[in-house]
């Protein structure tokens, strides 16, 4: 078998691989089957040039790939030169201007996703701190319940009290003293603290007193009037959270798997295909 026939054969078979999606962070990662396409999109064979096309397109489908691929030594400069080839096919310079363009964006995605992140970053702060942090005071809630083990509706009764003070426009922060049964709430200086106690009384499983300091530096509670309806402003700019991080796969595996070219095989039975295709490129090429 020449060695012309045994480049085309590994060519196909990295390209078979990389159309499942379970096998192409795998290919990337691998110290030479990257490299090695590399160097068959320079091959003077135009149908060994698009089949390792194809394979770097099914590899470029995962985002988590993209950077690499980009930053990986020849990548960028042969792409350009199937396009540039003025006897490469149409379709061969098409999907290589493709790639191209998706791996030229792969730095332009990240900055703009670092960007949205740091600006989430910055409205949480803004919210929590925010410039009428220079006129807070700061109240201390005694809250009856707030050591319930016992959930309600699903939530603890922590989290119900969180919802509750989250809600009131004026609250800049808070933080608990479980072991106590206290909040200590950072808030304007001109929400009135009645409105606290109002927000944690709603609730119907918590009751709240404020803990004030007495002249000879003890500590006293006081009761909330139960009939003393205080008007509570609810805030509505609370910032977006943002999501659990989740792996970037713009593809589920299982998705068309009966418009596969040949069988495609999995990561398991891949992994020695991809040890013999190391090899032979290896033997096949000077690094």
């Amino acid at each position: 078998m020449s060695a012309e026939v045994d480049a085309l054969t590994v060519v196909n078979q990295l390209r078979d691989l990389a159309a499942d999606p379970l096998n192409r962070r795998a290919i990337v990662e691998d110290q030479g089957c990257l490299p090695g396409l590399i160097l068959f999109l320079d091959h003077p064979n135009p149908q060994i040039v698009y089949s390792a096309l194809l394979a770097v397109r099914y590899l470029a489908e995962c985002r988590a790939n993209r950077e690499k691929m980009k930053d990986e030594l020849g990548m960028m400069l042969s792409l350009q030169n199937v396009m540039q080839k003025s006897t490469s096919p149409g379709e061969t310079k098409l999907l290589a201007s493709e790639i191209y363009e998706i791996l030229q964006s792969a730095g332009k995605e990240e900055a703009e996703q670092a960007e949205a992140a740091a600006a989430s970053c910055r409205r949480k702060a803004q919210f929590f701190m925010g410039s009428s942090n220079k006129r807070a005071k700061t109240v201390v809630l005694h809250i009856d319940g707030l050591d319930d083990p016992v959930p309600v509706c699903c939530q603890t009764r922590r989290s119900l009290c969180e919802e509750a003070l989250l809600k009131i426009r004026g609250v800049i922060s808070f933080t608990f003293q479980m072991a106590v049964k206290r909040c200590v709430v950072r808030i304007r200086s001109d929400l009135k603290a009645e409105a606290l106690g109002s927000a944690i009384n709603s609730t119907k499983v918590m009751t709240a007193q404020q803990v004030v300091k007495t002249e000879d530096g003890g500590e006293r509670m006081v009761p909330f009037q139960e009939d003393s309806a205080v008007p509570v402003e609810e805030n509505t700019d609370i910032p977006d959270y943002l999501p659990e991080e989740e792996e970037e796969e713009e593809e589920s595996p299982s998705q068309e798997q009966d418009k596969a070219v040949t069988r495609v095989g999995s990561i398991t039975d891949g992994a020695g295909w991809l040890s013999t295709a190391a090899n032979f490129l290896t033997r096949s090429f000077y690094w």
